[in-house]
């Protein structure tokens, strides 16, 4: 699907956001994922799903430059894969502050152009116009010059959503965004999510336990268990016999109304998607 795209000079650029190419990731004897082909589409929205410890926030850290392959390419836009690409956005989980930080909203967002250079970066009204328009894009104007502190965790990620979109990437990255907030904000970060990637026609790749709140924006998954991927539509991949596979074990897929519930032998409860499992931390993705 070819699709065009304006760059931050206003030009038109026609690329690819992200391209995996036989690619395998191993820890030792460890083998996190193999045999990962997908090509992430201008303008879709994918979801990564998966347990704990499976390798999906490594596959973010690999588009990120920061977890070599083990086997196989990865490019984002067309080029090689390097540490602090502007065509990437990153959206982290929602983390608590220390409640001495001084930095305010807006030094978050400026951070996405040049933090990782020059601390808070230097003054110029080209970047104070970049900062401006894009924590208005999130909604986040009213609160931007307060300290961070001083914010709500919904908030904080409409900020980070900001931080990541100043640079006006081809990708977003979004590692567990809707972790430790609670239905309303996970409804309102998800919504702000979609719509920046069909306003500017980004990529996506979203990281969740939790497919619900994205269900109806998602285009694709990538479905990560025992070492092995599946990709596809939701319909396609979230079935019992196609994660019974993936897990060596026998998985129930439950529809109820129109959400979905992951029920694996190893856990005899609700596993990914239901609303009652917690959003935890992996320790390797």
């Amino acid at each position: 699907m070819a699709s065009h795209r304006s760059d931050t000079t206003g030009t038109t650029t026609s690329a690819e956001p992200a391209r995996l190419t036989g690619t395998k990731v191993a820890f030792g004897d460890r083998v996190l994922w193999s045999g990962l082909n997908l090509v992430v589409e201008p303008g879709e929205f994918i979801a990564i799903l998966g347990p704990n410890g499976v390798g999906k926030t490594t596959l973010l850290r690999v588009l990120l430059g920061q977890t070599p392959l083990t086997a196989g390419t990865a490019m984002v836009a067309g080029r090689p894969v390097r540490r602090g690409s502007t065509r990437i956005g990153y959206i982290p989980q929602q983390r608590s502050l220390e409640a001495t930080a001084p930095i305010r909203g807006r030094d978050l967002v400026g951070m996405g152009i040049d933090g990782h250079k020059w601390g808070f970066g230097w003054f110029s009204r080209s970047r104070r116009r970049r900062i401006d328009e894009a924590i208005a894009s999130v909604g986040a104007t009213a609160f931007a010059n307060a300290p961070l502190t001083m914010t709500s965790g919904g908030e904080q990620q409409r900020l980070r959503i900001a931080q990541a979109l100043v640079t006006n990437p081809h990708l977003l990255l979004c590692d567990e965004p809707l972790s430790s907030l609670d239905l309303r904000h996970q409804q309102e970060v998800t919504r702000l999510i979609d719509n920046a990637h069909r306003t500017r026609n980004l990529g996506v790749l979203f990281v969740t336990h939790e497919i619900n709140p994205v269900l109806p924006y998602v285009d694709r998954v990538v479905y990560v268990a025992g070492g092995k991927v599946r990709v596809g539509t939701p319909d396609a991949v979230l079935r019992s016999d196609v994660l019974s596979e993936l897990y060596g074990s026998h998985v129930e897929v439950f529809h109820r109304g129109d959400r979905i519930i992951v029920l694996a032998n190893e856990e005899r409860s609700p596993h990914l998607h239901a609303p009652e499992i917690s959003n935890e931390s992996e320790e390797m993705g």
